[in-house]
């Protein structure tokens, strides 16, 4: 497995696979990677003939007082990772291979970005999207492979990629969870041992709310009270940054929970913020 450094390296590379008419298939990510990264890679073997993995960690997604410096960044671990889950090619540029001197070009997906994680995390989605479409040009895949965990940054690329025409079939992989229910992440590493303690109750929240859906009780306002409640209660050092009850699609809030409904919420502990989410089919 090689890993390339410069975008000149990479389509050398990759122009040698299409050559043979292989599928190229892509999951981008920042590193410090998890089995949950690690099942990306291995979906997008399913959906293509030879993977390449970008491990970048953008710096245009980050906001002022977040944790862009200490996030964490291990090429070396990482690529034995990606050799394990079948990775072809890692990506692994700097940030001034991908914002040279004078970037002044910038992608914004309305809408979308105004909820949710955009509401507390204003420019973040401009980040994400603008870092995504220059890794698509760059690598210029068949697939790409998403975390359904960061559910709004899914809902946000797909839509940007019809927008644009890319010609790129987006895949959404399902959540990876520790043993007590925990979304994994790589901010997990932050927690204290009290902190992970409580981390778990997110998921107990969100399966207590898909309780009282079965049983019958869908209007939004009262099972966002609930997930409230179990947190306050089970996840004392979290504060609620936010419960939200929207459209799987559209990110709309509903007031009466139907099918496609999704339930997503982002708890500020005091060394890491966590989100996590379920989708109601």
């Amino acid at each position: 497995m090689k890993i390339s450094k410069t975008i000149k390296q990479l389509r050398q590379a990759i122009a040698l696979q299409e050559k043979q008419g292989r599928r190229i298939g892509f999951v981008p990510t920042m590193g410090a990677l998890h089995e949950g990264h690690l099942s990306l890679i291995r979906l997008a073997k399913k959906h293509s003939d030879f993977v390449v993995v970008s491990i970048f960690v953008n710096p245009t997604q980050f906001g002022p007082k977040e944790d862009y410096k200490k996030y964490p960044r291990d090429l070396k671990k990482d690529a034995a990772l990606c050799k394990t889950a079948g990775a072809d090619l890692i990506f692994s540029p700097s940030p001034e291979e991908i914002y040279p001197k004078n970037f002044s070009t910038y992608i914004n997906v309305e809408g979308l970005t105004q909820g949710l994680c955009g509401a507390s995390r204003p420019g973040h989605f401009r980040g994400v999207a603008t870092v995504v479409v220059k890794l698509f040009n760059i690598v210029q895949p068949d697939a790409a492979v998403f975390g359904q965990k960061d559910a709004q940054q899914l809902a946000v690329i797909r839509q940007m990629t019809k927008d644009l025409d890319l010609p790129v079939k987006i895949i959404g992989a399902p959540i990876v969870r520790e043993r007590d229910g925990l979304a994994m992440s790589s901010r997990n590493a932050y927690l204290t041992m009290e902190e992970r303690a409580e981390a778990p109750a997110l998921y107990r929240s969100l399966q207590l709310a898909g309780s009282m859906v079965k049983s019958g009780k869908r209007k939004a306002d009262s099972v966002k009270r609930e997930i409230a409640k179990l947190l306050y209660r089970d996840a004392p050092l979290g504060e609620i940054d936010y419960i939200e009850i929207v459209d799987n699609e559209t990110l709309r809030p509903v007031k009466v929970i139907q099918k496609n409904t999704l339930i997503a919420l982002a708890v500020k502990f005091p060394n890491a913020r966590l989100i996590d989410n379920i989708v109601l089919a």
